[in-house]
C-alpha cells in the first residue's frame, strides 16, 4: 500500500496473507524470528518503527489504544483553541507555552503510568515547561485546567497558580515549575520516598533539552543512580530551548548519552509516534517497581509554536511561522518547522490505528470532532467562571494561630 506520495506504508496485518496469531505481539515475534521486516516509512503518514520494541504497544486492548488517540487529541485541541484565545480574544488573561507537536510524548509516558488509586499508590508526574500537555495526559479535569490557566476562582488551584503552576495531586500531577532545572530534584525526593517505604510508585519527570545545562541534571542523574531510585527523566528534545537551538548548550546529539555515563540505562526515541514512547515507557516503568532503578527516556520531538504564546501565528491555523519579537529575529528556519508538522504525532496515531483495523478513517475523524467539541465546551465553562479578585492575593500568604517553636541541633 502507498500513500499519497507515492511512499510505500505497508505494515503486516494479521489475517492479511499473514499467519494469524493470538495477538499482534505475536505476530511480531513470529515476523523477527521468520526474518520480515516489520518497519515502515518515513512517510508523513507514519514512523519507523524502531525494531522488535513494537511488541508493547501492540499488546495494548484496542479501547487503551483509542484512548491513547484521544488523549493526543485532547492536549492538541487545547492547544490550539488556546492559541485562538490568545489571538482573538482581548479580554482572554491566559498565556501558555505551547505543546503542540509533542503530543505523543506526554501521552505514551502516562499511558505506563498508575494513574487512579489512592495517593499513596498512583505514580507521580513532575512538569516544568508546557505542562498543559502532561497536565492532560495525567488525567487533569481539562474545564478546570481552562478556568485556572485564565485566573478563574473555580480553577483547578483557585486561580493562583495559572500555567505554569498547575497542580492536581488527585491524579498525580503535582505539579509545574517555572524555573529551568528544579523539577527533576524534587521529582527524585518522591522516588527516595517510595523506595524509603517499599512502595512500589514511580516519579516521573517531563523536561526540555534546556535542563541538560542546569545543575539539577546531572545531580538527579548521579543520585538516582546511586540510590537504585524509581525515577524516569523523559528528556523532551525539541531542539530549541527558548530561541537557540540545544547544540550551543550541550555537546551531545543525543543526550541520552550523558545519562548513559551515569550508567542508567538510557533510550532515544522517535517522540512522534506514541507507540514508541509507550514502549519505552513501558520498559522504565517496569524496571522502576522491579527494583532496578532508574531510567532515561530522551525523545526527539518538536513543538509547532514558538517559545511562548503565539507570535508568527494566525488565528485557525496550527503552527507559528516567522518573526518572533521576543527573539528579535526568526530563530527556526520555517521549512524546518514545515517539515517536522508532516510527521505530525496526530497523524501518525491515527494512521497505525487505522492500519491496525482498530479504527476506520471515519471513525477516526469522528472521535476528533467529538473532542474538538469536548474542548470548545471546556472554554466556554472555563471562561465563564468568576475572576479571582485582588484581595484573593492575600489568601494562603499568613498563617493563622501560633507556630511551635522548635529547637534544632
Amino acid at each position: 500500500m502507498t500513500d499519497s506520495s507515492g511512499q510505500d506504508v505497508t505494515h503486516p496485518r494479521e489475517g492479511e496473507g499473514h499467519p494469524l496469531s493470538a495477538s499482534r505481539r505475536g505476530f511480531l515475534k513470529f515476523a523477527a524470528l521468520s526474518g520480515a521486516a516489520v518497519s515502515v516509512s518515513m512517510s508523513a503518514r507514519r514512523a519507523m518503527a524502531d525494531g522488535a520494541i513494537g511488541y508493547h504497544a501492540m499488546d495494548l486492548p484496542d479501547d487503551k489504544l483509542v484512548d491513547m488517540y484521544r488523549t493526543i487529541l485532547n492536549i492538541r485541541w487545547h492547544e490550539r483553541t488556546q492559541a485562538d484565545q490568545m489571538l482573538g480574544n482581548p479580554e482572554y488573561r491566559g498565556y501558555n507555552h505551547f505543546y503542540a507537536g509533542q503530543e505523543a510524548v506526554a501521552t505514551g509516558v502516562c499511558a505506563a503510568l498508575r494513574n487512579s488509586g489512592p495517593f499513596d499508590q498512583i505514580d507521580l508526574v513532575y512538569s516544568s515547561h508546557r505542562p498543559s500537555g502532561h497536565a492532560i495526559a495525567k488525567g487533569v479535569d481539562i474545564p478546570k485546567m481552562v478556568a485556572e490557566m485564565d485566573f478563574r476562582a473555580t480553577g483547578m488551584n483557585g486561580g493562583y497558580g495559572a500555567e505554569m503552576h498547575i497542580s492536581d495531586p488527585a491524579v498525580g500531577f503535582i505539579g509545574a515549575d517555572g524555573m529551568i532545572g528544579p523539577a527533576p530534584v524534587i521529582a527524585s525526593g518522591s522516588a527516595f520516598a517510595f523506595r524509603a517505604r517499599g512502595s512500589d510508585q514511580v516519579a516521573v519527570v517531563f523536561a526540555g533539552d534546556g535542563n541538560y545545562a542546569a545543575p539539577h541534571f546531572h545531580s538527579t542523574l548521579n543520585n538516582a543512580k546511586l540510590l537504585d531510585l524509581p525515577l524516569i527523566y523523559v528528556c523532551e528534545n525539541n531542539l530549541y530551548h527558548q530561541y537557540a537551538h540545544y547544540s550551543y548548550s550541550c555537546p551531545h546529539t543525543d543526550i541520552a548519552d550523558a545519562a548513559a555515563a551515569y550508567g542508567i540505562p538510557a533510550r532515544t526515541v522517535d517522540g512522534q509516534d506514541v507507540t514508541q514512547v509507550y514502549n519505552a515507557a513501558k520498559e522504565a516503568v517496569d524496571r522502576a517497581r522491579a527494583g532496578g532503578g532508574p531510567t532515561f527516556i530522551e525523545a526527539k520531538t518538536y513543538r509547532y509554536y514558538n517559545h511562548w504564546g503565539a507570535p508568527g501565528a494566525k488565528q485557525g491555523e496550527l503552527g507559528a511561522f516567522g518573526y518572533d519579537p521576543l527573539a528579535i529575529t526568526s530563530f527556526r528556519p520555517e521549512r524546518e518547522v514545515r517539515a517536522w508538522m508532516q510527521r505530525d504525532p496526530v497523524d501518525i496515531a491515527r494512521n497505525i490505528l487505522v492500519d491496525w483495523g482498530i479504527l476506520d478513517e471515519a471513525r477516526a475523524a469522528a472521535i476528533e470532532e467529538e473532542v474538538k467539541a469536548e474542548i470548545k465546551a471546556a472554554f466556554e465553562w472555563g471562561l465563564s467562571q468568576p475572576l479571582c479578585t485582588p484581595e484573593d492575593g492575600l489568601k494562603h500568604v499568613f498563617a493563622e494561630g501560633t507556630v511551635v517553636p522548635r529547637q534544632f541541633g
